[in-house]
């Protein structure tokens, strides 16, 4: 009698074919999401390279347009400094 209830919670070795077939197919779910994400990783990876790319070709830009306002301030500083010195002269005379 002893015997029997040490026993109780012993669990059966036979595994019947509905329970290998949901672990193929849990196992084939998770080998399925985790494809999925590496896709979408590398997905995710390129639009980032893209997105810091076409950030490094907005700054070259907005470098440039920066370079090109100064040289235009300055020119118009001279125009300006030019005109002053012109109504200053015919207004003398």
């Amino acid at each position: 009698m002893a015997d029997e209830k040490s026993n109780g919670w012993q669990f059966s070795r036979q595994v019947n074919l509905s329970v290998l077939i949901q672990l193929v197919l849990l196992a084939s779910l998770i080998v399925g999401s985790w494809v999925n994400l590496q896709r979408q990783l590398d997905l995710l990876q390129r639009d980032v390279s893209m997105l810091l790319q076409c950030q490094k070709n907005f700054e070259q830009k907005l470098e440039f347009l920066q370079t090109k306002s100064i040289s235009y301030e300055y020119r118009l500083q001279a125009v300006e400094k030019i005109i002053s010195q012109t109504s200053v002269t015919e207004s003398s005379h």
